[in-house]
């Protein structure tokens, strides 16, 4: 019999990966959250889409995805011996830590541009992710579609906010206009 772990250990295995992904990976998004956000002057006289959805639903919606992208990653984690293992983790991280850098880039630089080629990326690397989970854990592929998927939906968002405003929205910081008449 070649069995190199029975059910059990993997099973503890996942739960050990689990409890260190998951909460690491809500650490890392709510650090980027950190770097800016919606709650500016700047991003309020900004034109919003008609795709826009209500503010609470991102908090929701990336609560649920931080969840799922922790557990899918314990999964690859856990699957000791997998060929290919090591590299889908490395390039999922890259992925995820530049994708993070959205926030800072669209909210705190004010870069409605840079922001979507930051999603562009995100998305672009994803994809190459996938492809190498996919060899690893099919399952974990499947616990990320809805990421991808959230992804594909912010970019098409931001887009859609560079055309409702080609100027870039009010600039100054505090979003404040000084009108000289003569």
């Amino acid at each position: 019999m070649n069995v190199l772990a029975s059910k059990e250990q993997l099973r503890a295995s996942f739960l050990r990966w689990a409890l260190f992904t998951v909460p690491l990976i809500v650490l890392i998004g709510f650090a980027a959250g950190q770097l800016g956000g919606p709650n500016t002057a700047w991003f309020a006289g900004l034109t919003k889409p008609g795709i826009y959805p209500p503010p609470a639903a991102f908090g929701i919606v990336w609560s649920i995805l931080f969840v799922a992208i922790g557990l899918a990653l314990a999964l690859v984690a856990s699957a000791w011996g997998a060929q290919g293992r090591g590299l889908a983790l490395i390039v999922f991280a890259i992925h995820f830590i530049g994708t993070q850098s959205w926030t800072a880039v669209f909210f705190g630089m004010q870069d409605m541009i840079a922001g979507l080629m930051v999603l562009g990326f995100g998305i672009a690397s994803l994809a190459v992710a996938l492809a190498l989970i996919w060899r690893v854990r099919r399952g974990a592929v499947y616990l990320l579609l809805p990421y991808l998927a959230w992804l594909c939906f912010a970019g098409v968002l931001n887009y859609q906010f560079i055309t409702a405003n080609p100027d870039g929205g009010p600039r100054g910081g505090n979003g404040a206009e000084t009108r000289v008449e003569l």
